[in-house]
């Protein structure tokens, strides 16, 4: 049967999943949507990627629907207008492009040219305008979604993007160091990047425009919305882990809870694999527990104006598109050809990469 009714699949049967990657709690109580506008969502992103020569053409065809990134976000902000959800999947899809960029930069020891890049992003995040025709696509793939995603709202909510954003382009420059240094961070230190290398902040950010409407910071920073964001958040990086290890291993990665623990910990595989998966259980199991505590928080908000009906409104749509986060997260590493590292030629490179002259312009 179909994991949800709008399959993104060619075939009609779900993912099969194995079992020390399983949640039959995400299955149970999570059920998947997805945006009545993903059909459009998913041609028009693709089409975006030729556009602004993120990916060469052959790989495009060959490889941008199996990879599922429009899936992702389709089930992630619904209700969102559809023109915020494309420029969101835009950015997504974008932000893939980029970390297989960054990877690359890695592999292939071009420490300059990830700097340039690294300084032309910063440019591009603060003066997009200026940079919607550089010659490098993804300096000016991400200058098209900034004047697209800085058109929804205020001043003040852009500029809280831009800050998150610069500050995971800087974490992004730590991985780099790590990686061409083989060093392998404690695990407490790897928690604290890891957060900004899987950008928590910002998907939690694209919640408000999705919902209409910026949120003030103090619901923002109420506890039990907040937990719930981050919750939301860590249970998607350490399932990433959880999913991503073995194609890491295979890439000579040290960016992996699982890797962390065990140099720094003493764990056998094994006990790593186990110890990544209880930590994504209890994430869950948390969130459930917090987000009746979010959710009473936005009735709160709800008293008697009109302003206080939309700002409960919007924060109930924010926590409801936390919950499916869950879900479309899960679904993704199981569908999507950038974890299905058995069938690659070469484990260590990805088939949809520009392996050779990436980071060359």
């Amino acid at each position: 049967m179909p994991v949800f009714s709008h399959s993104t699949s060619s075939t009609t049967t779900a993912a099969a999943i194995p079992p020390t990657l399983s949640l039959p709690v995400i299955e149970a109580a999570f059920p998947r949507r997805l945006h009545p506008y993903w059909p459009r969502l998913q041609e028009r992103t693709r089409s975006w990627l030729l556009e602004k020569h993120l990916m060469p053409t052959d790989k495009v065809e060959e490889y941008a629907d199996d990879l599922c990134y429009t899936d992702l976000m389709a089930g992630y902000y619904l209700g969102a207008p559809d023109e915020v959800l494309q420029a969101i999947a835009d950015y997504s899809a974008w932000f893939f492009v980029w970390d297989d960029r960054h990877d690359r930069d890695v592999v292939h020891g071009r420490p300059a040219a990830w700097r340039r890049l690294r300084s032309r992003l910063h440019w591009a995040l603060d003066s997009p305008r200026d940079h919607l025709h550089h010659p490098d696509p993804l300096v000016a793939g991400l200058a098209d979604s900034m004047v697209r995603l800085y058109s929804f709202l205020g001043r003040r909510w852009n500029a809280r993007f831009a800050r998150h954003f610069h500050a995971v382009i800087e974490a992004y420059d730590r991985e780099f160091h790590n990686r061409t240094n083989g060093i392998v961070p404690k695990v407490e230190e790897y928690l604290e990047l890891r957060r900004l290398t899987f950008a928590h902040w910002i998907w939690s950010d694209l919640l408000e425009p999705s919902a209409g409407q910026e949120l003030p910071t103090a619901v923002r920073k109420h506890p039990a919305y907040r937990r719930a964001a981050l919750l939301s958040q860590e249970f998607a990086a350490w399932y990433n882990d959880l999913c991503s290890l073995p194609k890491e291993l295979a890439g000579n990665e040290v960016h992996n809870l699982g890797i962390s623990l065990v140099r720094h910990e003493g764990l056998t595989l094994e006990e790593a694999i186990r110890e990544v998966r209880r930590r994504v259980e209890q994430c869950v199991l948390e969130f459930l527990s917090v987000e009746k505590e979010a959710l009473r928080f936005a009735d709160s908000l709800e008293d008697g104006t009109v302003r206080g009906k939309k700002l409960g409104d919007a924060v109930r749509a924010c926590v409801g598109n936390m919950r499916n986060w869950f879900s479309s997260v899960y679904w993704f590493h199981h569908e999507s050809g950038r974890y299905m590292v058995d069938s690659w030629d070469d484990r260590s490179t990805p088939p949809y990469v520009n392996n050779e002259t990436a980071g060359e312009k």
